[in-house]
């Protein structure tokens, strides 16, 4: 995760300095994405649950829901987030929120029918890691400058005049500053699917941690898997926008052409890395 956040700073500073070189108005561009990071930030979790028609439920309304989030908390030394759920038969589960203190954890319906307690005990887990490991902050950081680079090459072309200088080189200039911030986006995508791999595989060790059952996460991510694929094509499109990042397991895994582009790793690798931290935690590994 270090040397991916590295390269991705790195790939950063090219274009800062191309915009730079070309004499196109930094602060204009990062005033517009600016504002459009602190919109996300501050709202990309109010978004996120109501995309799925969450609803914030008390510990009346789920209290063995509550109760297991409570546990989990207390052995990860975590404040107790906000508790939600959506009304879906795709059994998944997802942690939004820009710190622990104002984190929200949504399950749906479907995966409470789908999961045992141990297992569900096991995705919360892995939720919450995503929460201590403050994940959202991380990776709407991370692509902030991505988000100028897509901002100048999708306005870039209308707009050129006022990022420009008033010379007659601005033209040639800024041409090249497009497509420079096409590279850059290009790259930074790839580096940011990346990154959001890894720190599933965070998240994986980290529920294998608090729960001290590495199987049991296992087991739910086989149970995940399958059912996954009896949820219709439509409602795997609908749920796959910018939150799929954020869920347990994308929704269109079984369509994924290359893991280059996903955002989540293979269920093989993942199962596999698990099955090391069973054999760790029995002391069985060599």
């Amino acid at each position: 995760m270090l040397l991916t956040i590295f390269l991705l700073g790195l790939v950063y500073v090219v274009l800062i300095a191309v915009l730079i070189a070309a004499g196109v108005g930094v602060v204009g561009v990062a005033l517009i994405a600016g504002g459009l990071f602190l919109v996300q930030y501050f709202t990309s979790d109010k978004i996120a649950l109501a995309s799925m028609g969450a609803r914030e439920v008390s510990p009346a309304q789920a209290p063995e829901l509550h109760a297991t989030i409570e546990r989990l908390c207390v052995q990860a030394n975590l404040p107790k987030p906000r508790v939600a759920l959506a009304d879906t038969a795709m059994p998944n589960a997802f942690a939004v929120g820009r710190s622990p203190s104002t984190a929200t954890v949504c399950v749906t319906t479907g995966l409470l029918d789908l999961l045992n307690p141990s297992e569900l005990e096991a995705v919360l887990g892995h939720e919450l890691t995503h929460i201590q490991n403050r994940d959202v902050m991380l990776m709407t950081i991370a692509s902030f400058f991505a988000s100028i680079a897509a901002f100048i090459v999708q306005f870039g072309f209308f707009f050129g005049g006022a990022f420009g200088g008033d010379n007659d080189d601005s033209g040639p200039s800024f041409f090249v500053v497009v497509i420079v911030s096409g590279l850059v986006y290009v790259i930074s995508f790839v580096l940011l699917q990346a990154l959001s791999r890894y720190r599933e595989f965070a998240a994986d060790r980290g529920s294998a941690i608090i729960t001290g059952r590495p199987s049991a996460l296992s087991s739910a991510l086989l149970k995940i898997s399958g059912q996954m694929n009896r949820i219709p094509d439509r409602d795997l499109r609908a749920a796959s926008g910018e939150l799929a990042a954020f869920y347990i397991f994308p929704p269109k895994a079984k369509q994924s052409i290359t893991g280059l582009f996903s955002t989540h790793p293979p269920l093989q690798a993942r199962l596999d890395a698990l099955a090391r931290m069973e054999s760790q935690l029995q002391g069985t590994a060599r």
